[in-house]
């Protein structure tokens, strides 16, 4: 006879009551010991919105720390939503990762954790796991929609849209573009991924919720122009989904798709790179797309990174200085 145990319990407390009605400003405390504070704890921001009833909506940015459009939509819009307006719920955690947050890094800085490639995480587990497991556990199965926030960070800028991805379940599929062509960004994306592997997009799309993710710019920093799509996306996702009330503002978007690998340039030289196209503009397969030039010395020739397929320059390294193994470019065809 095999014996089965129940999983550990998540170490992590909410301070907010998920089936309160209302507004909560919050925490999620993680006890985490360390040299400076013996009992010390993460305290990771959220914020619960409910009333009436309706769906729920799981809202989160910074999930990679240095990536923030989503968490300055989110932070705001957790102080200004009207709970008269809502029917359903909304849980807004605008900076996931928040130790990263903190830090302006990818990654943790407590255990290098990168949390999007951690899930479905552990209790027992790095502080970037733990996160992980209580996301997995206890907010996603709350959630009849969830929105994760991404942009570049401090090496990638994107066009900025949302996407979804492909899934076996084609009605689960095609609720998720619904959900993004309502979120309504400039740039609607069918898209792939190089590593989907402990993702939070797999996890909340294997356990069948609908779900949109965002790359809205990026560079280490967000414009006015980004910060405010990441805002009036959201509002649109809500109104989509019942919970706000009022119909999605819809705006023109150009639906983009990532067909294969060969979207993607790896870098496999160090050096300084030179770009030859600009984000949205089109490219043909052969055309060079960024040069990039040994800096050890002068009079040492560039080498040319070429497009495998044509399209348009959906994403670019930077900054100016790239190493082997960085990606270099993402090319996406338009679709419509």
């Amino acid at each position: 006879m095999m014996l089965t145990t129940a999983p550990r319990p998540s170490p992590i407390a909410p301070s907010v009551d998920f089936d309160m009605k209302g507004v909560q400003h919050g925490h999620l405390r993680l006890p985490y010991s360390r040299d400076d504070s013996a009992w010390g704890s993460v305290m990771i921001p959220i914020c619960v919105i409910a009333n009436g009833s309706g769906p729920t909506a799981l809202l989160t940015g910074a999930n990679h720390g240095d990536e923030y459009e989503g968490p300055a939509a989110l932070f705001e819009l957790a102080q200004t939503l009207d709970p008269s307006q809502v029917s359903g719920r909304i849980i807004i955690v605008p900076a996931l990762n928040y130790p990263a947050f903190r830090a302006g890094t990818r990654t943790s800085p407590i255990d290098r954790g990168n949390l999007n490639r951690s899930f479905p995480g552990r209790p027992d587990g790095t502080v970037t796991e733990k996160i992980a497991d209580y996301v997995t556990r206890h907010l996603i199965p709350l959630a009849d929609i969830v929105l994760d926030f991404h942009s570049g960070g401090k090496t990638l800028d994107f066009l900025p849209y949302a996407a979804a991805h492909e899934l076996p379940d084609k009605v689960q599929e095609a609720r998720c573009f619904e959900a993004v062509a309502a979120f309504s960004a400039p740039y609607s994306m069918k898209m792939l991924e190089i590593d989907a592997v402990g993702m939070l997009d797999t996890t909340a799309e294997e356990m069948g919720k609908v779900f949109v993710t965002t790359e809205l710019g990026g560079a280490g920093t967000a414009s006015a122009r980004s910060i405010e799509i990441a805002r009036a996306g959201t509002l649109n996702l809500l109104r989509h989904g019942g919970i706000l009330a009022g119909a999605p503002e819809i705006r023109q978007t150009r639906w983009l798709d990532m067909p294969s690998s060969d979207c993607f340039t790896f870098a496999e030289d160090d050096g300084l790179v030179a770009f030859r196209r600009d984000l949205g503009e089109p490219v043909a397969a052969g055309d060079v797309i960024a040069r990039v030039y040994p800096v050890s010395r002068t009079g040492v020739p560039p080498i040319d990174y070429r497009a495998a397929m044509d399209g348009v320059l959906a994403a670019r390294h930077v900054p100016g200085l790239i190493k082997a193994g960085d990606c270099l470019s993402v090319i996406a065809t338009i679709t419509e």
